[in-house]
């Protein structure tokens, strides 16, 4: 029965008769293209707002003035060229795995101590909240983050023994200064689909499921942000919707300005930063903001694959068994989206409560952000992880790619996550086989 509404859930949010949102090509998984399709039923003038959001998440961005006046703008410090850099075919990023190895889809937050009215950080005085290695010509870069990881082994209960990693990150050729005192938090880019759906979710549902007793002393809540908005994007949930998502990454990867956010991303003692030419104020206008929302908004999470092979329902049961659906709660609801009306009133499965949860000493960073701790987490969605391998080619989970396979992000999982962990960690090679088959049909 639980399989049933399982499955039954995310095949209403992809093809509800009623709506008229199927995902495109109907049903198809679609190979390396599974995370580029537009939900179905839109108009031919939706379809041209969601191609040249496409186009402008795939722009290189340059450095201006350029002949090009749209497309200029980028820095003065920045991480990459274009959205796509970081979610290559709006997949996950990916780490360095060696030290020489630049940091191409993953990004350094940082922050140094605060007072506790602001959440008990604040941007680092000369480097921002986000390391920047690259700048225009004139500008000198932040500097060179290294990342090294360090291994150690876990033993489960049949004997099997399997290597974890997690990253320790050094700082070359810094331009402003020591770090001094810093918090980092190394971040891969997340998957971008369906997140129109969960941008249509209501607080209220979310408030709900923060007010639940849960089993085995999971408790979910929601990030408060600035003004009390709620949070629901990001890694910690630091932001309260897609389009200011959106305006955050611009800023904060490319330098590229917009009505959320008009200053360029200067500090004080970055002098040739604030003094370098810009590409209009702002840089991305209304109307592209709203084209790039657009086409994130009606990106279609993918179709489960496989979902009555006799492992995955199987492993379907051991999932819910072993308490991992506490957090990654396969059921929500839409609501009315103030902007786009095909996104309402839909069943969905995206499996998280898009609440954050404390994840344990193991995967902390010790950077609070708004009212997330240093060890608090946003349940990230499972719906299309399967795909990582064929979209991406290769595995990395949790919010710094330090696991290569589910099993070693599961084995991660601490603090309200750790008696759903150990439920894993006892169970046989077969019954461990058949809970990752359901979580790669998903």
């Amino acid at each position: 029965m639980i399989r049933r509404i399982a499955v039954g859930l995310l095949l209403i949010c992809l093809f509800p008769v009623a709506r008229g949102v199927a995902a495109d090509p109907p049903g198809g998984d679609a190979g390396r293209d599974a995370f580029l399709q537009p939900v179905g039923g839109l108009d031919e003038v939706e379809r041209e707002r969601f191609f040249r959001g496409r186009s402008l998440f795939n722009q290189s961005w340059v450095v201006a003035p350029a002949r090009d006046e749209r497309v200029d703008g980028l820095g003065p410090l920045y991480n990459r060229l274009a959205c796509v850099s970081c979610h290559a075919r709006n997949g996950r990023g990916l780490p360095p795995e060696s030290p020489g190895e630049r940091m191409q889809s993953m990004l350094l937050r940082l922050s140094v101590p605060g007072r506790a009215g602001e959440g008990g950080v604040r941007p680092h005085p000369a480097y921002g909240e986000q390391f920047n290695e690259e700048g225009i010509p004139g500008v000198r870069p932040e500097g060179r983050a290294v990342l090294r990881w360090v291994e150690s082994r876990r033993r489960l209960a049949d004997g099997s023994v399997v290597r974890l990693r997690r990253p320790r990150i050094t700082f070359q050729e810094l331009g402003y200064g020591p770090l001094g005192r810093v918090r980092v938090s190394p971040r891969v880019g997340q998957q971008v689909v369906g997140m129109g759906l969960l941008d249509a979710v209501p607080v209220t549902s979310l408030e709900a499921l923060a007010a639940e007793v849960r089993p085995d002393g999971v408790k979910g809540r929601l990030n408060r942000l600035a003004g009390g908005l709620p949070g629901r994007f990001g890694h910690k949930a630091n932001m309260p919707d897609l389009r200011a998502q959106i305006a955050g990454a611009f800023l904060g990867d490319l330098g590229i300005t917009s009505p959320l956010h008009p200053q360029e991303n200067c500090q004080p003692v970055q002098v040739a930063c604030r003094n370098a030419p810009d590409g209009g104020r702002p840089e991305l206008g209304e109307s592209e903001l709203d084209d790039v929302e657009f086409y994130l908004a009606h990106l279609a999470a993918p179709a489960r694959r496989n979902p009555d092979a006799p492992a995955v329902r199987r492993g379907e049961a051991l999932f819910a068994a072993a308490g991992c659906g506490n957090c990654h709660r396969p059921q929500l609801h839409t609501a009315a989206h103030p902007r786009f009306p095909r996104l309402a009133g839909l069943a969905i499965a995206p499996y998280s409560d898009l609440l954050i949860h404390d994840m344990g000493l193991g995967l902390a960073d010790g950077r609070a952000d708004f009212q997330a701790s240093g060890r608090e987490w946003r349940t990230p969605p499972l719906w299309g992880i399967g795909l990582t391998r064929t979209v991406t080619e290769v595995e990395r989970y949790l919010h710094d790619g330090r696991a290569r396979n589910l099993t070693e992000a599961i084995l991660w999982h601490d603090g309200e996550a750790r008696r759903a962990r150990l439920r894993f960690e006892r169970m046989g090679r077969v019954e461990r086989s058949a809970l990752l088959a359901f979580v790669e049909s998903l």
